[in-house]
C-alpha cells in the first residue's frame, strides 16, 4: 500500500529538544533481496525487544513508497495499520523480545530520487543516508537504533553476477533457473543509515594488505567494465588511508575485506556504508588522460573521507541527526589532515589549508549570512537532507580543528599528541554507540585535563549552538617610549533566524608581529616573563572585548592576526595598503601572506564597484609590483603563487557589500584580471615558459602547483591578447590543447581560450567532444566550462538552453545536472544574474523540473537564491517573484519547500 501525505498539509517541524530514546531495540536483522529492477521482494526478520526505560506504546516502522505484503508475530499474522506512511503494531506480545517479519516489495527502477535501492545502469545500488532505508524497508529509520545484519542477495547471474553487501561474505552459491545468492555478515552492530547493497555487472581492482597490526584484508574497488584504468589512484589513496589513520590515531581496519563500489547517478559525493563504501564516480575514477590534478587530489579526500568514517561515524554513531557534525565535522577535520600529512613539504600543507579556508569563506560565510543559517549542531529541521550543508560539514571541522589547538601545550606546541589522546579516550568511551557532540568534546578534554579546552569546555560548546559568523575587530596602540604593543579584541556575532542575541565565544588566536620596515619576525615577550618565547603566540580569547601586550618591541609593527585561519572568523583591522604590502612580503605565515594579498585585491575591488561611472580596474602600481614580486619570487612555491594571484571570487566579494549588483561586480573583476594580464604580461610569460614543462605526468603535490601556474599564466596571455588583438598566444593555448599528454594540461588550454572568448574556442570545444564524447566525467567538465563561461555579451544562458538539449544531457544523472544547471546558478553569477530576471526564470523552471525527479538534488538547487535580499535593483524583486513562483506550487517536496520558505521569510 502507498500512502501519499496531502499537499496541503504543514511538514512536521523535527526538534532536537523533542529527542526520546526509542520504545524498542533491534538487536538482529536478516534480509533477504530477490532482486529485479521491476519488482524486489524484501523479506525482514527481525528481533526486537521493548526498552525498559521508555514508557509502553505501540511499535511505529518507517516506510516509503512500499508495496506491503505480509506482517507475521513470532510466526503468526497479526493486526496492524498504516498510519502517515508508519506501519503501527499495538498488539504485542508481552514478552520483552519477540520476532518480527515484514514481506514488502519495491520498485527500484522507478525510484529516480535515488535514496533507498535504486537501479543505476542496469546495476543495482542502496543510498540510505539519512532516511533512505524506509524505502527498502519498513524499520526503525533512526540512528541511536543499532542492530547486528546478515543479508542475503538473490538475482539472476548472468544480469548481475556481483552481489555485495556489508561486513564479511559467509557464504555463496548458484540457485535453480540461472540465478544465485550471496549471504553477508556484519560483525558489528550498525545503524541502518548504513546498510548498502550492490549488484550488477562490475570489475574489480584488488589488494592484498597487512596491517601495522599484523593482520590481513583484502582491498577491493568495483566499477563498471572499462573502466579498471581509472582505478589505480583510488586504491592508493585507500591504502595509504588505511596507514595514515593506524599510524596516526591507532585506528586500524577491523574487517576482512574493505570495498569502494563507483556509480555515476549518486547524489552525495560517496557513503561510508560499513565496509562497502558506494561512490560517485567522479571521486574514484581518474587518469592522466581523463582527470585533472584537482580530481586527483579530489579523490584521494574523499577516499580518506569515508574510510575514516570506519571508525568516526561507523563504530562511534548519531545519537540523532542534530548530531550530524559529530561523525561529518570530525571526519572532514581527518580527511584534511591526512592530506596535509601527505604532502612533501610544509608550503604544500600551507597550500592545502588555504585551499580549505578559501571553501569555508566562499560558502560557508554566506550561508552563516543567509536565511539556512544554522548552528553547527541545529536545533529543528523540516528534511535533514538540507542540513548536509557547509555548516555541518567545514565549519564543523573548524571546530574540531579549534579543540586540537585548545589541547596545545609546550611539550605539544600543535596539539596533536593531546587530541589524540582525547580521540583514544573518545573510542574507550563510546565504540559501538550512538552519542551527541557533547560526549565527543567532554573526551577531548577529560583526556588533556590542563588544556584551555577543559578549563573553557561549556563556553567552548556555544560554537555548537550559535550559528553565524563572528567577526573579530581589532585596533592597536604602539607606545614607541614604553617599546610596547598593545592588541585590543572585541568580538560580535550578527543575528541569525531563531537567535537575536549571541554569547561570547572562545576564540583562538595565533598572531605575530612583523617589522614595518625590517620585515623581520619580531620576538614576541609578554608582561612578566623573562625573555620572548617565540615570534608567534596563541591568545584565547573568551570575553566580549579583551586585549593582550607585548614588551620590548623595538618598533612599530604590523600585526600578523589569526594565523593559520586559527578560528572561523571574520578579523576587522583597518590595514593599511603599506602594512599589507609587508605582509605579503614578509610574513612567516603563508595563510596570512595569502590573505594580505586577497584584502588588497578586494579593497581596489570595492573601491571601484562604488565608485561613478564605467567599471574599471583600480589596482594600483604597487599592487601590481607585489604581484610581479610574488610571481617572480626564486622560493615560493608555484601553488602558493597561483593562489595568491587568483583575484577573490565574485561571490566573495558580493559577501564583503551590503547591496551587490551582480553584474557590476563581474564587470570590476573582469577588468582587474584584463589589468594583470596586460601589465604582467612578460612575467606571465616568463611563468608559462618556466612551468609548462613538467616531465612524465604524477599527480603530486610540487607537479600539480607547477601545472597550476602554467595553466593561469596561459588564462592570462589568452585574455591579454584579446584585448590587443595578439593571435600568438591563442594559437600557443590551441596547440597545447592539441598536444597535452594529461586533462589538466589540456583542459587549463581550454579554459583559457573559452573564458577568453576567442574565435579558436569553438573548434577546440568540438575537438574536445569528439575526443571524450565516451567519457561521462570528461563530458561534465565540457558541459559545466560553458555554463560557467565568462558572460561578455549576455550570450551564456542561451548557450545553456541548448546544453540542456544536447543528447549527451540527462537531467536525470546529478552529475550532469550540477554540470550544466549548477553551474550557470550556483557558479556563474555574471550570467545568471540579469536584469532581464530571465536567469531566475530558468532557475524556477529546473528547481521544478528537478522537484519532480529527485527533490534533494532540487533542494541544492534552489539555495542558489539564499542571497537575494542583498541583492539591488531590478534584481532583488525579480529573485523575489522567482522565488515566489516556486513556492506556490502545490506539490512541492519538503526538501525544496523548507529552502524556498525560509528564503521568503523576514
Amino acid at each position: 500500500m502507498l500512502l501519499l501525505r496531502d499537499a496541503n498539509t504543514p511538514a512536521a517541524v523535527i526538534r532536537r529538544a523533542d529527542y526520546s530514546a526509542p520504545a524498542f531495540w533491534i538487536d538482529t536483522v536478516h534480509l533477504s533481496f530477490d532482486l529485479d529492477p521491476a519488482k524486489t521482494r524484501v523479506l525482514n526478520k527481525m528481533t526486537l525487544r521493548r526498552n525498559p526505560d521508555v514508557p509502553e506504546q505501540a511499535l511505529r516502522l518507517d516506510g516509503d513508497e512500499l508495496n506491503l505484503a505480509r506482517v507475521l508475530v513470532n510466526g503468526a499474522g497479526t493486526s496492524f495499520k498504516l498510519d502517515a506512511g508508519q506501519l503501527v503494531l499495538e498488539n504485542l506480545p508481552a514478552s520483552d523480545s519477540f520476532e518480527l517479519e515484514i514481506f514488502t516489495t519495491c520498485a527500484p527502477a522507478k525510484n529516480t530520487k535515488l535514496m533507498g535501492l535504486y537501479v543505476s545502469n542496469d546495476s543495482f545500488f542502496t543510498q540510505c543516508e539519512a532516511e533512505g532505508f524506509r524505502r527498502i524497508t519498513y524499520y526503525l529509520d533512526r540512528p541511536d537504533v543499532m542492530a547486528s545484519f546478515t543479508v542475503t542477495l538473490r538475482a539472476d547471474k548472468a544480469k548481475y553476477p556481483v552481489l555485495l553487501s556489508n561486513g564479511n561474505l559467509l557464504d555463496s552459491g548458484t540457485l535453480d533457473d540461472g540465478r544465485h545468492f550471496a549471504t553477508w555478515v556484519d560483525p558489528f552492530k550498525k545503524p541502518c543509515y548504513l546498510f548498502a547493497l550492490v549488484a550488477g555487472q562490475l570489475v574489480c581492482r584488488e589488494q592484498r594488505i597487512t596491517s601495522r597490526a599484523g593482520k590481513d584484508h583484502l582491498l577491493q574497488v568495483y566499477v563498471r567494465p572499462g573502466d579498471m584504468d581509472k582505478t589505480e589512484h583510488a586504491m592508493t589513496s585507500l591504502i595509504n588511508s588505511v596507514i595514515w589513520d593506524e599510524a596516526r590515531f591507532g585506528l586500524g581496519l577491523d574487517l576482512e575485506r574493505f570495498m569502494i563500489v563507483a556509480t555515476s547517478d549518486f547524489n552525495m559525493g560517496a557513503m561510508e556504508n560499513k565496509g562497502l563504501n558506494v561512490f560517485n564516480t567522479k571521486y574514484v575514477l581518474a587518469n592522466q588522460a581523463t582527470a585533472t590534478d584537482v580530481d586527483f587530489a579530489n579523490i584521494e579526500s574523499v577516499v580518506g573521507h569515508e574510510y575514516f568514517h570506519n571508525w568516526t561515524g561507523n563504530r562511534i554513531t548519531c545519537r540523532d541527526w542534530f548530531q550530524l557534525s559529530l561523525k561529518e565535522g570530525l571526519t572532514v577535520f581527518r580527511d584534511q589532515e591526512f592530506s596535509m600529512d601527505l604532502c612533501a613539504d610544509a608550503s604544500s600543507r600551507a597550500v592545502k589549508r588555504i585551499e580549505d579556508v578559501r571553501v569555508l569563506r566562499t560558502a560557508q560565510f554566506p550561508e552563516d549570512a543567509g536565511p539556512m543559517a544554522h548552528p553547527v549542531r541545529p536545533d529543528s529541521y523540516i528534511e535533514i537532507n538540507n542540513f548536509y550543508t557547509v555548516t555541518i560539514y567545514e565549519k564543523g571541522a573548524e571546530l574540531v580543528r579549534m579543540m586540537q589547538t585548545l589541547t596545545s601545550g609546550q611539550s605539544d606546541p600543535l596539539g596533536r599528541e593531546g587530541f589524540a589522546r582525547g580521540m583514544t579516550l573518545y573510542f574507550a568511551r563510546h565504540d559501538g554507540s550512538a552519542v551527541t557532540c557533547d560526549d565527543f568534546a567532554q573526551a577531548i578534554a577529560d583526556a588533556n585535563p590542563d588544556s584551555a579546552l577543559a578549563k573553557l569546555l561549556p563556553q567552548f560548546n556555544r560554537w555548537y549552538s550559535q550559528a553565524g559568523t563572528p567577526r573579530l575587530t581589532t585596533t592597536t596602540h604602539y607606545d614607541a617610549t614604553a617599546q610596547t604593543y598593545t592588541l585590543n579584541f572585541a568580538q560580535s556575532c550578527p543575528a541569525t533566524p531563531g537567535q537575536e542575541a549571541k554569547e561570547a565565544f572562545v576564540i583562538p588566536v595565533s598572531l605575530g608581529l612583523v617589522g614595518a620596515s625590517s620585515g623581520a619576525a619580531l620576538p614576541l615577550q609578554l608582561p612578566g616573563s623573562a625573555v620572548a618565547a617565540s615570534d608567534s603566540h596563541l591568545f584565547v580569547m573568551t570575553q566580549a572585548a579583551e586585549s593582550i601586550t607585548f614588551e620590548n618591541v623595538l618598533e612599530e609593527p604590523v600585526p600578523s592576526i589569526l594565523r593559520g585561519f586559527s578560528a572561523p572568523v571574520i578579523v576587522d583591522f583597518d590595514y593599511s595598503d603599506a602594512q599589507l604590502l609587508t605582509l605579503l612580503a614578509h610574513d612567516p605565515d603563508p595563510f596570512n601572506r595569502w590573505e594580505a594579498g586577497q584584502r588588497l585585491a578586494l579593497r581596489s575591488a570595492i573601491h571601484a564597484i562604488k565608485a561613478a561611472g564605467p567599471a574599471t580596474s583600480s589596482l594600483d602600481a604597487a599592487f601590481i609590483s607585489a604581484m610581479r614580486s610574488v610571481l617572480r619570487h626564486p622560493t615560493l612555491d608555484a601553488a602558493f603563487k597561483e593562489l595568491v594571484l587568483t583575484l577573490p571570487s565574485e561571490t566573495y566579494i558580493a559577501e564583503q557589500l551590503d547591496l551587490v549588483d551582480p553584474q557590476r561586480i563581474h564587470a570590476v573583476r573582469e577588468a582587474m584580471r584584463e589589468q594583470l594580464a596586460a601589465e604582467l604580461a612578460a612575467d606571465w610569460q616568463w611563468a608559462f615558459e618556466a612551468h609548462c614543462q613538467n616531465g612524465g605526468y604524477r599527480p603530486d603535490t610540487l607537479s600539480s602547483g607547477r601545472r597550476a601556474l602554467a595553466g593561469l599564466a596561459l588564462s592570462m596571455l589568452c585574455l591579454a591578447a584579446r584585448t590587443s588583438d595578439d593571435v600568438i598566444w591563442p594559437g600557443k593555448a590551441y596547440q597545447r590543447f592539441k598536444d597535452a599528454d594529461n586533462m589538466t594540461d589540456r583542459f587549463n588550454a581550454l579554459s583559457a581560450l573559452v573564458h577568453a572568448g576567442h574565435a579558436l574556442a569553438t573548434p577546440a570545444l568540438a575537438r574536445f567532444h569528439s575526443l571524450f564524447k565516451s567519457e561521462e566525467l570528461v563530458l561534465d567538465k565540457w558541459f559545466a566550462l560553458q555554463a560557467g563561461c565568462t558572460d561578455r555579451g549576455g550570450q551564456v544562458l542561451s548557450a545553456v538552453r541548448q546544453l540542456l538539449k544536447h543528447p549527451d544531457f540527462h537531467i536525470r544523472n546529478p552529475n550532469r545536472a550540477r554540470s550544466v544547471i549548477f553551474s550557470y546558478c550556483s557558479a556563474n553569477p555574471g550570467a545568471f544574474h540579469r536584469a532581464d530576471a530571465a536567469g531566475y526564470l530558468f532557475w524556477s523552471e529546473q528547481v521544478l523540473e528537478l522537484d519532480a525527479i529527485n527533490p534533494q538534488v532540487a533542494a541544492r538547487l534552489a539555495r542558489a537564491m539564499d542571497r537575494w535580499k542583498k541583492l539591488a535593483e531590478p534584481y532583488r524583486n525579480a529573485a523575489f517573484e522567482a522565488i515566489k513562483r516556486v513556492a506556490a506550487k502545490p506539490d512541492l517536496s519538503n526538501d525544496v519547500r523548507e529552502v524556498v520558505s525560509r528564503a521568503l521569510a523576514d
